[in-house]
């Protein structure tokens, strides 16, 4: 059977030859999408996915995580997990083991036989970002603005203001009321003037006489 197990903490020493067991916090972990397939994750992990475009050596953000674990509360994701994102080294581009795929038809001759290989990516885990790890790079970042020199203000120069010379326009309506009254006005003076009366001869006015 197993000894007795002493933590590390105690005062007390452990004798000889008895398993020294250590409690440790659970390491983070998280649940990845990449190519269609989902993988279980922790920091310094080796896995091989689906191929990638991206050379030897360089730097991959795999920004779909599902689910997070480990430190704290467990995060699920709907379907993912808004600012979390797991980085990644690449450590080789490859390919996996040769497949047959064989293809027959009974009774009609037809026999195909093709071999297939799939380029494959070998990655290490080299870090996870929970979301409060971004959301804290981005307070810090805002809390130290950088100072810029303010610009002085220049006074704003206005232009002159040019005037339009008013034209004058003509009033057809005041003409057209003056020629009326002024038609009514002659009227009136040939109405007043009397006509003269036709003279008579004196030879006439004699007779009348007598």
């Amino acid at each position: 059977g197993v000894g007795r197990r002493y933590s590390s903490a105690s005062s007390r020493a452990a004798p000889e030859g008895a398993p020294c067991v250590c409690i440790k916090s659970p390491a983070m972990f998280a649940v990845i999408e990449s190519g269609g397939k989902q993988f279980k994750v922790a920091k310094n992990d080796v896995i091989t996915v689906e191929k990638l475009s991206a050379e030897v050596g360089a730097k991959v953000d795999l920004g779909r995580v599902l689910l997070l674990g480990g430190d704290g509360d467990t995060v699920i994701g709907t379907p993912a997990v808004e600012g979390a994102s797991v980085t990644a080294q690449v450590l080789d581009q490859t390919r996996g083991a040769k497949i047959i795929v064989f293809k027959k038809k009974r009774r009609k001759n037809y026999r195909r036989k093709q071999g297939h290989r799939q380029d494959l990516t070998v990655l290490r885990i080299t870090e996870i970002s929970p979301p409060a790890a971004k959301t804290a790079k981005a307070s810090k970042a805002e809390a130290k603005p950088k100072a810029k020199p303010a610009a002085e203000a220049k006074p704003e120069t206005k232009k002159p203001e040019t005037k339009k010379p008013e034209t004058k326009k003509k009033a057809p309506a005041q003409k057209s009321a003056a020629k009326p009254a002024a038609k009514a006005e002659a009227k009136t003076k040939t109405k007043a003037k009397p006509k003269p009366k036709a003279k008579r001869p004196a030879a006439k006015k004699a007779e009348e006489k007598d």
